[in-house]
């Protein structure tokens, strides 16, 4: 015969599965970011995914061959700025609505966020469960 407590517990169990596949999706989404980035007179096209990383170089005209290194190098480093700072607002719009209020994506990613701020140590339950999980059940047993 089920406790007292086992439909809350349930539906607690499912909230956390809930949670865990929107932290799932919100994974995928983040994995999916990219950006895209052409510099100016089409001189160099980067893309960079949600960390970063480069994950693709083009030169769609040959504009790059007139160029001295030094200018090269210089619209490289500027694309790839550029490519990066769009992706990680990508990454912030993903996690903006996931995050609680208070904390932010450049906080959270600069390491700059209290872990308890965003996973509390208790998790939240109602008073009764709580009492539950810490002391069992102190009723009338079933059998």
């Amino acid at each position: 015969m089920p406790g007292p407590y086992d439909l809350q517990i349930e539906d607690l169990l499912e909230q956390y599965r809930r949670q865990r596949a929107e932290a799932a999706a919100t994974r995928r989404r983040i994995n999916e970011t990219t950006s895209t980035v052409t510099a100016s007179r089409q001189t160099v096209k980067i893309t960079v995914g949600a960390q970063g990383e480069v994950t693709a170089i083009e030169f769609p005209t040959g504009a790059y061959r007139r160029m001295a290194p030094k200018e090269l190098a210089d619209v490289l480093l500027t694309t790839l700025r550029q490519a990066r700072a769009e992706a990680l607002e990508g990454v912030a719009g993903v996690l903006a609505e996931q995050l609680p209020p208070g904390v932010t994506v450049p906080d959270l990613l600069q390491g700059r966020v209290d872990p308890g701020a965003v996973l509390p140590e208790d998790p939240a339950m109602p008073d009764s469960v709580r009492d539950y999980v810490d002391h069992g059940f102190q009723g009338e047993t079933h059998e």
